[in-house]
Parts: C-alpha cells; structure tokens; sequence
C-alpha cells in the first residue's frame, strides 16, 4: 500500500504544492492541513483556510437548485450551515469524495417538524468516475443531487489538504 508521501512523489505534486508545502524528513512537500473549510455558495467556491489565512481557493458546482438551504430529500439543494467533514470514500462513484455531516440534530428536527426526510450524503467529490454527459456540462454549471462538486485535480488538492473532523461553512 502507497503511503501518503509516496502517493505526493508518485503524482510530482510536492512541487506543484508550491508555497503551501511543509517540508518532512526526505525533502518532500507535503501540502499545509486547513483546520476550516468555507464554501460561499453565491460566489461558488470553496476556501481552505489554515489560522485565518486562506491556503487555496476552489470553483464549485452546486445542487440543481442552488439557493436556499436543503430541506427535504430530493430538492436538489446543497446545505447551508456549520458542520464537518466526518469521512472520506477512495472508491466513490465520482472521483474522491468526502462526507459532510449533513444533516445534524436541528436539520432533522427541522425535517420531523415538517414531516418530510431530511436527506443526507452531501459529499465533496470530483467528477463522475463514468459520466453521464459530455464532461463540458459539469463545467460552469449546477448539476449535483445537492453535493458540492469540483474538478478531478482540484478534488484531489483538497483529498491531501484535508482531513476528518475539519469543519466546514456552507454559507448562501
């Protein structure tokens, strides 16, 4: 099994990493960690930020139904609020994807006052691993069940500079 450092030398991405690097014992970058992930859902994009400072910035394509937070299984529509990143899935149907903890407690209480299914599996993933379209329609346009969705090599930036527990802002 490739290890973390040997996946970064095997890609060439310690120096593509740039000035976002940590330097480790046998002189390979390993990208900076954000402890704090913002997705602007107007702006569509996703920040990773480490103490205050951003460490890189990402576009995003959102739910089908882009404004307004999500309030049912099935609306198309991407969550808004503070939760977690609280799992990470290689061998997803897109490429990478890791899990964010949507819904929490005042999502299904929400739900239940309203008497429908909160729904759930918001992820951040990348591309479809067999798309259903030509890929030009995953660019620049909405097209996820409610997901945040991102280019392969962006998914994979945000795979190393992540990890489980890092809180995330989805904000409208």
């Amino acid at each position: 099994m490739i290890g973390f450092r040997g996946l970064l030398a095997a890609l060439g991405l310690a120096t593509w990493f740039g000035s976002a690097t940590a330097e480790v014992p046998g002189g390979v970058g390993l990208p900076d960690r954000a402890d704090y992930v913002l997705v602007d859902k107007s702006d569509r994009k996703l920040y990773l930020y480490k103490a205050g400072r951003v460490l890189r910035q990402f576009d995003v394509s959102l739910g089908l139904v882009p404004n307004g937070p999500k309030q049912r299984e099935g609306d198309f529509r991407t969550p808004e609020g503070k939760y977690m990143l609280d799992a990470r899935n290689a061998n997803s149907d897109f490429f990478l994807s890791i899990h964010v903890s949507y819904p929490d407690d005042s999502d299904r209480a929400r739900a239940r006052a309203q008497g429908v299914d909160p729904g759930g599996q918001i992820m951040i993933h990348g591309l479809p691993n067999e798309p259903k379209y030509d890929l030009r329609r995953y660019e620049d346009t909405d097209w996820t069940d409610g997901c945040i969705a991102v280019s392969n090599s962006d998914m994979l930036d945000i795979w190393l500079m992540t990890s489980e527990s890092t809180p995330i802002e989805i904000r409208p």
